[in-house]
């Protein structure tokens, strides 16, 4: 599937609402830490046992930060980042399929030949 916001014009309800805005942000009060919840969704797993966010906050290794399954199908995880950075991150589906955040901030090319999603906290 390629990335971008088409998928999520063509689904219905209030999911897409919450979808179309891409990773959720709440910034903390106390510190200079923003909690950023990522999510997948299911139509971009195709059946997927395994999903690992993985991005320059974790030094890009799988299984650092595994996403968990909801009910629905789609994956989630919340991490705590530090304020004031950008960060590059992908979705590394079964340790072998990478997948951008389909509603990510921006992108950028990376090495490899393909996009990084990209989000600024």
């Amino acid at each position: 599937m390629k990335r971008g916001k088409s998928k999520a014009k063509g689904m219905k309800g209030s999911r897409t609402e919450s979808l179309s805005r891409g990773p959720q942000k709440k910034y903390l009060k106390t510190r200079p830490i923003c909690k950023v919840t990522f999510r997948l969704p299911s139509a971009a797993t195709e059946g997927a046992s395994r999903v690992d966010l993985v991005g320059d906050f974790n030094q890009w290794i799988p299984g650092k930060t595994p996403m968990k399954r909801l009910k629905n199908g789609d994956w989630t995880v919340t991490v705590d980042l530090p304020s004031g950075n950008q960060y590059r991150y992908r979705f590394l589906i079964d340790n072998s399929r990478w997948e951008n955040d389909w509603f990510a901030e921006a992108y950028q090319p990376n090495p490899f030949g393909s996009d990084d999603s990209v989000i600024t906290v």
